[in-house]
């Protein structure tokens, strides 16, 4: 008999975690061997109990961010990690992709969607939500116009009303490199104002509305 697929769910909400135990519950190959509520609590529970794949959510509220989480449980080259959150902007998709996220899928995805996933996941098979696939494609196509992750971040803080010196201190970067970034920002989004390119970025879908 195949040994099942060993999955730990990583989510800050308690409801969100137990309607996905409920998904879960009805695959005779899934086996739920572990619950987190925070990225820290989910990397610590990578390590002990090596799961063949991780469910995590990206935004986990206090301690690191789910992308952090991911980075650090695919570092021990054992678990793979398909992230399962409710946003597709660029800014999360990169992030976690660039982690080693081997999957996304947001969380209204069907069931069988989910079901199919893991499974892919657990055999090292990628994953990714047909919203998200399009907008990594859109990338490829237009690689002179989208905004690079870095970029991405730098508007994030920005959006978050974070100066060009207290973001050169976050993201350890000169005042001189903050402001190249906007510049190519400013031009790749058509905009002249740092409050221009935070609507456009969030009508276009590339940050989360602040």
């Amino acid at each position: 008999m195949t040994a099942p697929i060993t999955i730990l769910l990583v989510d800050d909400h308690p409801v969100v975690r137990s309607g996905l135990r409920a998904m879960l519950a009805g695959q005779h190959d899934f086996e739920l061997i572990g619950e987190a509520a925070t990225g820290e609590e989910g990397v610590a529970a990578a390590v002990a109990l090596a799961p063949d794949v991780v469910l995590m959510d990206l935004q986990l509220g206090a301690g690191i961010h789910g992308s952090e989480a991911t980075r650090r449980i695919v570092a021990l080259d054992g678990p793979r990690v398909l992230v399962l959150t409710t946003f597709d902007t660029d800014a999360d998709i990169l992030a976690a992709i660039e982690a080693g996220a081997i999957g996304y899928l947001l969380k209204d995805a069907p069931s069988d969607d989910l079901h199919a996933a893991i499974r892919s996941a657990a055999t090292g098979g990628s994953a990714l939500a047909p919203s998200v696939a399009s907008r990594l494609l859109g990338r490829v196509r237009g690689p002179d116009t989208t905004l690079s992750s870095r970029e991405l971040e730098v508007l994030g803080h920005v959006a978050e009303g974070l100066s060009n010196r207290q973001i050169s201190k976050r993201m350890f970067l000169s005042e001189t490199t903050v402001k190249t970034h906007l510049v190519h920002i400013y031009a790749k989004l058509g905009v002249d104002s740092r409050t221009a390119a935070v609507a456009t970025a969030t009508r276009k879908g590339l940050i989360r509305p602040s």
